[in-house]
């Protein structure tokens, strides 16, 4: 209980500076781990033994989606499975390689740790099921995340901000929706998808696209900031893509006076 409270005063503590990183909601694939290539492996697989046709460039266009949204790109294909069938199919596949290995971004560990010893709150969110986002909260360092948002919690899956909103939740974000927003732009999303970052960027938190590990097209995504890969990211470089936000922010408000 007292690790608890020592957190939430941390918090609490940075809602008296609106320049303060507050706290960092995470993708999982593509953003924390380079799981995409195991969630194509999966898709080739139940293609090759079931039917239907498939390419890499359907597969990237899938990425950051729901296993639903890719089922029913897949069922048109040809491939002989149920929506259910295929999503299991797939979560079986990546669970087992993921348990084999979990495939970290370089970098990625060293910038949790940084948040952890800075006291921001860290939530991993993603439209992955239960089982694979446990996985990777347990493999990363202690107290490297404050909770999660799962895929079987019931919310609407990205591109819906809602997932990102019940994260800002967890981390005592409320109010009436201008307070919510005024709050959620102290908190910074990493997101590499075009799914996620739409839901990101609705969220009204301060987005960040991670570029290094992904060939999804997000060139017409709106983003506050680009990441390429974490080698020299720290806390402070998030924080201060906040401050930058809310300086620009600023200096639109007196320039349309």
């Amino acid at each position: 209980m007292e690790q608890k409270t020592e957190k939430s005063e941390k918090i609490t503590n940075t809602q008296s500076n609106k320049n303060i990183l507050r706290a960092v909601f995470w993708d999982m694939d593509g953003t924390l781990i380079d799981s995409e290539p195991y969630w194509h492996e999966s898709e080739f697989y139940l293609v090759e033994k079931y039917g239907g046709y498939w390419d890499e460039d359907l597969a990237w266009k899938c990425s950051g989606g729901s296993l639903e949204t890719v089922a029913n790109k897949m069922i048109p294909s040809g491939t002989k499975l149920t929506v259910e069938e295929i999503g299991k199919g797939m979560v079986d596949y990546v669970a087992a390689r993921e348990a084999e290995c979990v495939p970290w971004i370089p970098g990625v560990l060293d910038l949790l740790k940084s948040l952890t010893n800075a006291g921001i709150p860290s939530i991993l969110v993603s439209n992955s099921p239960r089982c694979l986002v446990e996985n990777i909260v347990k493999h990363a360092p202690e107290g490297a995340f404050a909770g999660y948002v799962c895929g079987d919690d019931g919310f609407k899956p990205k591109p819906s901000a809602e997932p990102y909103l019940a994260a800002g939740k967890m981390v005592g974000i409320c109010g009436s929706a201008e307070e919510i927003a005024e709050q959620m732009a102290h908190c910074v999303i990493i997101e590499d998808s075009l799914s996620g970052l739409t839901a990101a960027v609705n969220s009204g938190a301060t987005v960040v696209a991670q570029t290094g590990f992904s060939r999804a097209n997000i060139e017409e995504s709106k983003h506050h900031a680009e990441l390429n890969g974490y080698e020299g990211v720290s806390a402070k470089t998030l924080e201060n893509i906040v401050i930058k936000r809310a300086k620009l922010a600023t200096e639109q408000q007196i320039s349309r006076l």
